[in-house]
């Protein structure tokens, strides 16, 4: 009976399996950390990632609901479709004013753009 007690305690696949049932362990909590962070893209119905921040390369990835849509940068500065639709003013106190351009549409007199005299 002696050589049956040895045996048990020198047979090295025990050590193994003690090592894997910790490496679950560890892989099981680092999966329930993850699965809580709040900056997983897929906890949330819309999320907006943006890949090379400011390089001409510079790409934008925006997720709303299941539709996924990619934007990729020109590299130019400026490129784009659209018209002026007016001005925004920075005031002294930190806050914008926008004044919307149109037709007809004049500054009352003796007022600059900052709304002052």
């Amino acid at each position: 009976m002696r050589f049956l007690d040895e045996d048990e305690e020198l047979n090295p696949i025990l050590s193994a399996v003690n090592l894997i049932d910790v490496f679950l362990v560890i892989i099981a909590a680092l999966l329930i950390a993850i699965a809580q962070n709040p900056l997983n893209a897929f906890s949330s119905e819309k999320v907006t990632v943006i890949k090379n921040a400011g390089e001409p390369n510079m790409e934008v990835i925006v997720k709303d609901g299941k539709e996924i849509k990619q934007y990729k940068s020109t590299g130019e500065i400026g490129s784009g479709e659209g018209t002026r639709a007016g001005v925004a003013y920075q005031m002294a106190d930190g806050s914008l004013v926008y004044v919307p351009e149109g037709e007809g549409q004049e500054a009352p007199a003796g007022e600059n753009a900052s709304g002052g005299k």
